[in-house]
């Protein structure tokens, strides 16, 4: 029951894996902050529209993270047998197949996923809107940059669960050197369309989201060729998307659809903090904008090490050997909270320069401030218990019991505390933010008993051949 201990085997595996996914997430986070700063550069109307059109986006962008990462419990899981079966030819073809059944159900769950945002996007922006403000110029500049945005949801979801599932095999370098790619292609793109530079016509609002699509396809079509055609650790092809999957499908829905509901509510609790902090004005909005970059500039490390702790876990489960299993969990356990107070440090040492990139309001300052303390508390927790459900205890398959949690949670604790904060005792911004994100502690204390009970390490099969 150590929490850190000199194994630097160990260490090493992890940030090999951790650091470029966390880098990868970095250059997306860059990729937002540009946009959040060039748009800033319109007016606190056209930040608040293209932030709240983002927070509906960011649903679809995080079932796309629930449903890879689903995938990549069953993934990890099978390249850690493949790994350990070498010796055993029939088993390692079963694990082998199950991989590809893996990749393939994900690929339809994704493309089905992104169809139905498009068309939500397509025929109702005004109303999608409408439920995060009441300021009519918002609604108008943010259904703009909707209509702009249809297509990038395939373009999003495919590229973004196809990267997850290639890191789940040790993959992570190709995806890292596409991200900086994107990066550099979204920022002429958005330098160009926004404000209509390199002879591009002045589109503003709509640049934004134009830039966006571009640096997609961009990153879309390099990851799926790869994956189609040069992969030779899954060895999927594009003709492996038709394959019969029904031998897996009971497999797959009992580990993967609820990491994609879980997602799915922590996509909607997010979206609820949209919504309460919407409906309080647009200076609230814009600080809230300010401060969710940095937010998410702090947790880049914990993203990555919770995506290599699932990984890292299945892999280790995939040979069999439960022990050393318990024994990384612990030690990941210490890592999470280890990175919880650097991150807290981070936040507290960069809030005010960040704050005074931005041309805003002074009230719009005033309250970016009390949320970037909020944050920094709120992220010790959030990284320890990031690591532990989002990482470890997944990777072990316990993803029924996660689901509940993080139901219960959020929608019993987190989501009326903060509404009772915000719409009844109209409390300071920094108790709001706090009272929205409750949950995020008492998850961290369950995740010590959850870990230590044992009951998340679970059987997976490869399903009948």
């Amino acid at each position: 029951m150590l929490l850190f201990k000199n194994d630097s085997n160990f260490y090493k595996k992890v940030f090999v894996l951790a650091l470029p996914i966390a880098m990868q997430s970095l250059i997306s986070i860059g990729v937002n902050m540009l946009d959040t700063i060039m748009v800033g550069k319109l007016g606190e109307n056209a930040l608040s529209a293209t932030s709240l059109a983002n927070s509906f986006i960011t649903i679809y962008h995080i079932l796309c993270m629930g449903l890879g990462m689903g995938a990549s419990v069953l993934v990890s899981r099978y390249w850690g047998m493949k790994k350990a079966a070498s010796e055993k030819r029939e088993n390692g073809e079963q694990a082998a197949h199950a991989l590809k059944q893996t990749v393939s159900l994900m690929l339809r769950l994704a493309f089905l996923l992104a169809l139905i945002f498009a068309l939500f996007t397509l025929f109702i922006p005004e109303k999608i809107m409408g439920t995060y403000t009441d300021d009519g110029k918002i609604i108008s500049l943010g259904s703009i940059y909707f209509k702009y945005s249809v297509i990038t949801y395939f373009f999003l979801g495919l590229s973004l669960v196809s990267t997850i599932v290639l890191r789940s095999v040790g993959q992570v370098k190709l995806p890292l050197l596409v991200s900086i790619g994107a990066f550099f292609v979204n920022l002429l793109a958005n330098y160009a369309f926004i404000f209509g530079k390199f002879g591009m016509p002045r589109m503003e609002v709509a640049g934004a989201a134009i830039g966006t699509l571009i640096a997609r396809i961009f990153e879309a079509g390099i990851i799926l060729s790869f994956l189609f055609f040069k992969d030779k650790r899954i060895n999927f092809r594009l003709q492996n998307i038709f394959m019969k999957t029904s031998s897996l499908l009971s497999e797959y829905v009992k580990i993967s659809i609820p990491v994609l509901i879980s997602d799915a509510i922590l996509a909607f609790g997010n979206n609820s903090v949209a919504m309460v902090i919407g409906h309080l004005g647009a200076t609230f909005v814009a600080a809230n904008a300010i401060t969710s970059v940095t937010q998410q500039l702090s947790s880049v490390l914990v993203q990555g090490v919770s995506q290599a702790g699932a990984i890292v876990t299945g892999q280790t489960l995939g040979t069999g050997d439960k022990e050393k299993t318990m024994e990384q969990g612990w030690l990941f356990l210490g890592i999470g909270f280890a990175l919880g107070l650097l991150s807290a440090i981070f936040i507290m040492a960069i809030s005010s320069p960040i704050i005074s990139s931005y041309e805003v309001s002074e009230d719009t300052v005033k309250i970016a401030e009390q949320l970037m303390a909020a944050i920094s508390l709120i992220m010790i927790f959030q990284a320890t218990n990031s690591i532990m459900t989002k990482g470890v205890l997944r990777g072990g398959g316990d993803t029924k019991i996660l689901m509940v949690a993080d139901n219960a949670f959020l929608w019993i604790i987190s989501i009326p505390l903060g509404l009772l904060a915000g719409f009844v005792l109209h409390l300071p911004a920094f108790w709001i933010y706090i009272c929205l994100k409750s949950d995020q502690i008492i998850k961290t204390f369950w995740c010590v008993f959850r870990l230590k009970s044992r009951k998340w390490i679970k059987k997976i099969s490869t399903g009948k051949q």
